[in-house]
């Protein structure tokens, strides 16, 4: 996870604390709305993701939050990377880098089917 953070701090500027619960926010919200064997290879790929869903509560609060409840898919998605202090321009940079390294450990045989199965993915990867 470690190598993960870094390279997401260095491509979107974020802190290391920030790229991390933006990791496991991301990664909560494919587990949750991706194709399930795929998203646990990946999970099972990257260590410490275990850890970054757990810290990051895969929830939200107020609106954004129940717009999640209430499958507001890729858009409740960005409001919470949002309140947990990604902008705009730093998300596109954010979720290239964590699928290119999903790539890398899980393959793209897992990464595929994940970016095809939720719908307005693409335009982050």
């Amino acid at each position: 996870m470690e190598e993960l953070i870094a390279r997401v701090t260095e491509k979107t500027g974020l802190e290391a604390s920030v790229a991390r619960k933006a990791i496991g926010l991301i990664l909560a919200f494919l587990r949750k709305e991706g194709p399930a064997n795929e998203v646990n290879q990946l999970i099972a790929a990257l260590p410490g993701a275990e850890e970054a869903i757990a810290q990051a509560g895969g929830g939200g609060g107020g609106l954004m939050g129940m717009m999640g409840a209430m499958g507001g898919g890729v858009m409740a998605l960005g409001g919470q990377l949002m309140s947990a202090g990604v902008s705009m321009g730093q998300m596109q940079p954010l979720g290239r880098e964590l699928f290119a390294y999903g790539r890398e450990k899980a393959g793209e045989d897992v990464m595929g089917p994940i970016v095809g199965a939720v719908p307005g993915l693409s335009q982050f990867v």
